[in-house]
């Protein structure tokens, strides 16, 4: 796939697309995690509650893989003062993704039986302004 690309863009573009790309499968592995939590945690606490510890912790496997993978050699600090940036840009996304994901349930009979379609929901909206904002502040 990276050699089509560079025959069709500039190699600037075709770094962009591939760390999104990477970005994406982080994120993809990141939902595992969001669901898994949310399910581990929803009889305890709730399909509302659950959705906390579900993006606290599901960010901190995101932030750590895009660490080691998608933005390796980028960014600089300790890391906790890179976990505590990444945490509080991706507010943002956190506004996006459980916004759709608490509207959802709120209104989807479906969804609140199937919260794993709410988090998927969720995790689609907020993962262009995630990657946006971690790739512009977090991992410069």
């Amino acid at each position: 796939m990276e050699a089509i690309l560079y025959r069709i863009l500039p190699a600037y573009r075709v770094a962009l697309v591939m760390q999104f790309l990477r970005f994406g499968v982080v994120g993809g592995l990141g939902f595992v995690v969001d669901t898994a939590v949310v399910y581990a945690t929803r009889g305890w606490i709730g399909n509302y509650w659950a959705a906390v510890p579900a993006y606290i912790v599901a960010a901190s496997f995101n932030w750590l893989l895009n660490r080691l993978w998608t933005f390796r050699g980028q960014g600089s600090g300790p890391m906790h003062r890179q976990w505590t940036l990444f945490m509080a840009t991706n507010l943002i996304g956190f506004t996006l993704n459980r916004g759709a994901y608490w509207t959802l349930i709120s209104i989807s009979v479906l969804c609140a039986d199937n919260p794993v379609i709410a988090v998927a929901a969720g995790s689609l909206s907020g993962m262009f302004a995630n990657f946006f904002l971690s790739r512009r502040l977090v991992f410069r």
